[in-house]
């Protein structure tokens, strides 16, 4: 087993980035503004949903007292079904400041985000503090954000659900496995997503993610944190939001454990 590089300065360490496929820009542009380097290692890719059921369910969901997107991806993949247009009495709600942007760009106005862009800072918007009674629209795709839908649903809320994308899994190749083996220490993992981890470490062979766990990891939550913790990282950090120059600042040396 490698050692467990040092972290002398975050200059020429490897981010390695499990973002969907086609989806690491934002990542890799704020990697090379840090003089950082990239590499990706996507666990899925996004695919559109556009059948009767899946429109049926983004008309009811678009039509509650208030609608949540849970992601820039929930954004796009909706758009490209209707046109976004809030009414009057509706509040809009993103889980952090990029899928707000990404509503405001659509046409969306006065959407509401946490300071805290994860699901339990979503959930202490005053908005959702009073939901008994009221019709929640959530934004999503299958297997994301549970805890926003069941911590609704346990307030009194009646949830709406659409899932208007899927996430296909795209196991590494070999290749692309044995790329990973080869690169040099130090590396940092932003986490921003506990799935894409799993789905990662469950497709990786034992040695792969051994070295994986070398990583230091930058988890945009608490939450996160403490998944990264039970999954075998040693060397977990905490990173201001999930936003990606917060989380590659969180590789700092005066942020390590």
């Amino acid at each position: 087993m490698h050692p467990a590089p040092a972290f002398p300065h975050q200059a020429g360490c490897y981010v390695i980035s499990l973002r969907p496929s086609g989806a690491h820009d934002a990542l890799r542009h704020a990697a090379n503004r840090m003089r950082m380097r990239m590499f990706a290692l996507s666990p899925w890719r996004i695919v559109q949903r556009d059948d009767d059921a899946t429109r049926a369910a983004l008309h009811a969901a678009l039509n509650a007292d208030l609608v949540v997107f849970t992601s820039p991806p929930a954004v796009a993949a909706t758009h490209v079904l209707q046109p976004l247009v809030a009414r009057d009495d509706q509040a809009w709600l993103a889980v952090g400041a990029g899928t707000a942007r990404a509503l405001a760009r659509a046409g969306v106005a006065n959407v509401q985000a946490p300071l805290r862009m994860d699901s339990e800072g979503l959930l202490a918007l005053p908005a959702l503090r009073e939901v008994a009674g009221r019709s929640v629209g959530l934004v999503t795709a299958p297997g994301g954000r549970g805890v926003i839908a069941d911590a609704l649903r346990g307030a009194g809320a009646r949830v709406h659900r659409a899932d208007v994308y899927m996430r296909v899994p795209t196991p590494p190749s070999p290749t692309r496995i044995a790329q990973l083996m080869a690169l040099p220490g130090p590396w940092v993992l932003p986490l921003s997503s506990g799935e894409a981890l799993q789905r990662t470490l469950d497709a990786l062979p034992a040695e792969a993610i051994a070295r994986l766990r070398e990583a230091r990891v930058l988890a945009a939550s608490d939450r996160l944190a403490d998944f990264a913790r039970d999954a075998g990282f040693p060397d977990v950090v905490r990173a201001a939001d999930a936003r990606p120059a917060s989380l590659l600042a969180a590789a700092a040396p005066s942020q390590g454990a």
